[in-house]
């Protein structure tokens, strides 16, 4: 998590410049404010997403971004060969971290890679000198993006004391307006990995003719689903939810896990899929509403498990400039759980998104009144928002302006 501060102090570069870095380290991405910056680092030989150890439990990288005043810990993740949304390879040395930079000029940044039993989820361990201690430099020009691409308007931020986010870039205030439908949105034919159960995969047919071009995969995989993208930008969308695990769900398809029944294994193939369209969402000037569990299955992890799970997630896709984290669809889980798993979130978060929770609409009174009372009781409260579900159109202004009054 990171307190943001003007960057009127950063110099400003006309053109991209060259980055300093590790031998054993490759930036790549548009060295650009606001773009993505990814990390690749060679790591330990050996590992797998079945392997002994766990590289998704038994490691840990966070890289830590620095100017001036600004930092930002951000966590990285093991990614296989590197280029797993082509290969669908499982094994291989490499690991990745990506960042958004939040201000023009030279970044410094120092890797801290850990080794030990169930590192990534507790902390501790042993350094390991495959990637521990690495360091160098980027250099940051500004932004090449205009019109509808999220990154020429910046981070969308949560304002204090106001009930719009706003793009830091452009600080413009952001009017949301788009599909909360299908929420198996990532159960897709192209897909690594992803089961068929009761017919639901989408092939997202009807789009194809909608698919304007970029950020496919294997050869031209993923047009159905960018095209349904490019539909809903092109009528004026602004916004795509979408479960990220569903299992023992209304769907039961969507899952970044290798298996349905093992919650510490991360199909890495299918997670550097998920992150091309979510980069073209991005391109589109799409905001992303990630919700992270549902009703039916929001009581299945143990505490180690949704640890891990909000790590990755965070990890592969927190550098989205238009993005917020939902913790519950329909959630029925008590409020010390809810409070508890938003501030894991934010604290892995370095970008400080919008944090919401979704409730049923025959609990909203009862759960909405209950975390009221409880930001009112001066504790620390990470929600910025509330996720409303209504079944009559008609009363949602009014259910709205209660919560607000």
């Amino acid at each position: 998590m990171m307190t943001r501060t003007s960057t009127a102090g950063a110099f400003l570069l006309g053109a991209i410049l060259i980055s300093s870095v590790s031998a054993a380290a490759k930036v790549s991405g548009e060295l650009r404010k606001w773009h993505k910056v990814t990390i690749t680092f060679d790591g330990p030989s050996g590992l797998s997403e079945k392997s002994n150890p766990n590289p998704f439990e038994d490691y840990r990288l966070d890289v830590t971004f620095t100017q001036g005043p600004k930092k930002y810990v951000v966590p990285g993740y093991y990614a296989a060969d590197g280029n797993a949304a082509e290969s669908s390879a499982d094994s291989g040395n490499k690991w990745m971290v990506h960042f958004a930079p939040s201000a023009t000029g030279t970044w410094s940044w120092s890797a801290s890679f850990r080794k030990g039993s169930k590192v990534a989820i507790r902390g501790g361990g042993t350094p390991d000198s495959s990637i521990n201690g690495m360091s160098g430099q980027i250099n940051i020009g500004a932004t090449n993006k205009s019109g509808r691409d999220n990154r020429g308007k910046g981070l969308l931020e949560v304002v204090k004391g106001k009930h719009h986010l706003r793009w830091a870039e452009t600080g413009e205030y952001f009017m949301k307006m788009g599909a909360d439908s299908p929420e198996n949105f990532l159960a897709y034919n192209d897909f690594d990995n992803t089961p068929n159960e009761g017919g639901r995969r989408k092939s997202w047919a009807p789009h194809l003719k909608h698919f304007k071009g970029g950020n496919t995969w294997k050869g031209g995989k993923g047009k159905g689903i960018l095209g349904a993208i490019a539909y809903l930008a092109g009528k004026g969308m602004n916004v795509q939810s979408m479960l990220t695990m569903n299992i023992k769900g209304d769907d039961k398809n969507v899952y970044p896990y290798v298996s349905s029944s093992d919650f510490t294994r991360f199909d890495v193939s299918k997670l550097a899929q998920w992150e091309r369209v979510m980069e073209y969402m991005d391109e589109m000037g799409m905001y992303i509403h990630i919700k992270l569990q549902e009703r039916e299955n929001d009581r299945m992890f143990d505490r180690d498990e949704r640890t891990l799970y909000h790590r990755e997630l965070i990890a592969r896709f927190s550098h989205h400039l238009a993005l917020n984290w939902n913790i519950g669809e329909e959630n029925t889980n008590i409020l010390k759980d809810q409070i508890s798993f938003s501030i894991e979130v934010n604290d892995l978060d370095p970008y400080d998104h919008h944090i919401v929770i979704h409730s049923h609409p025959g609990d909203l009174m009862e759960m909405y009144t209950s975390l009221l009372d409880y930001a009112g009781s001066g504790r620390r409260f990470p929600y910025t928002g509330f996720s409303l579900q209504s079944g009559n159109p008609e009363s949602v202004y009014r259910q709205i302006r209660m919560f607000m009054d």
